[in-house]
């Protein structure tokens, strides 16, 4: 009897904390915050088929949100992409956002989407590491499935005068696309986002009478030189309009690029149309800058 009970009172001692340490350092049951998932350490950056980093964590979003969760090697990818820029000065960096199908409604501030937005966060951590804004350009596109296993891209690359413009986003170079038109259209139509933005822009310049607003418009391929140089100026010159119904009376400047500052293949390789290339082209960008002297 002597030895059953105290077989027993050893397997007690070793069976309960057992079961704490599989219960609360393994399955994280007994503290009330929820473990964090793992991240995938599958972020690069490459400079075309060049990998510059490999093997960090990728960044992490709450579902529609676009301040990212960093942690300690996210920081420290940022600093070596950041030291590498510093290095290479002909070299530039593209950041392309995404987000889910069910994130487009999100609010994203003053940036049309989500995937834009959260890129627009990475931008700025890396202009506190001291690399200049006009280095980055960004890029936005919808993710496909139900996860998001890439949030933020990293791209460098050496600009070249005939590839594709590279897009800003920010409060003093911001873009829209066709969304705020119908296809063909000049009439503009603000989504949330773009009301936002002409909101802030109006009280920016209600205090900064020294600035001046400058409007472009830029088409797809669709139609001839001509067509899209007019249909570019009429969106400009309507946004433009809608600014002043605002109540802007700083100056606003109109011009259109029509077709020849596309960002986005308006077909694939094969020849087939690329709808969401063309609807990238099809935008207007605001800039703020001071006054030209006359």
């Amino acid at each position: 009897m002597r030895f059953f009970i105290i077989g027993f009172l050893l397997f007690t001692a070793f069976a309960l904390p057992a079961r704490w340490y599989f219960v609360c350092e393994i399955r994280h049951h007994c503290t009330d915050e929820p473990a964090k998932p793992t991240r995938a350490t599958t972020l690069t950056l490459k400079d075309g088929d060049k990998t510059i980093l490999q093997g960090y964590e990728q960044f992490g979003f709450a579902p529609n949100s676009f301040q990212p969760d960093m942690t300690p090697n996210n920081q420290e990818f940022l600093e070596k992409v950041a030291a590498y820029l510093q290095q290479n000065p002909d070299k530039h960096l593209a950041l392309t956002g995404r987000f889910l199908a069910t994130e487009k409604d999100a609010k994203t501030g003053i940036f049309e989407n989500l995937g834009i937005a959260r890129a627009a966060a990475v931008e700025r951590l890396l202009e506190k590491l001291g690399i200049d804004e006009k280095r980055i350009s960004i890029d936005h596109e919808m993710a496909k499935g139900e996860t998001l296993e890439e949030p933020v891209t990293f791209s460098l690359y050496t600009p070249k005068p005939d590839e594709y413009e590279k897009l800003e986003y920010k409060f003093t170079d911001n873009t829209f696309s066709d969304a705020n038109f119908d296809f063909g259209s000049d009439k503009f139509r603000p989504g949330e986002q773009c009301i936002l933005y002409a909101d802030s822009v109006k009280t920016f310049l209600d205090t900064h009478p020294e600035m001046t607003l400058t409007i472009i418009g830029h088409t797809d391929s669709i139609g001839t030189d001509k067509v899209n140089m007019d249909l570019g100026l009429r969106r400009a010159i309507n946004a433009a309009e809608y600014f002043r119904e605002l109540g802007v009376k700083s100056k606003i400047d109109v011009s259109s690029k029509g077709e020849t500052q596309p960002v986005a293949p308006n077909s694939l390789p094969d020849g087939k149309d690329n709808p969401d290339g063309r609807q990238k082209n099809r935008r207007v960008n605001f800039k703020i800058g001071e006054k030209q002297v006359e």
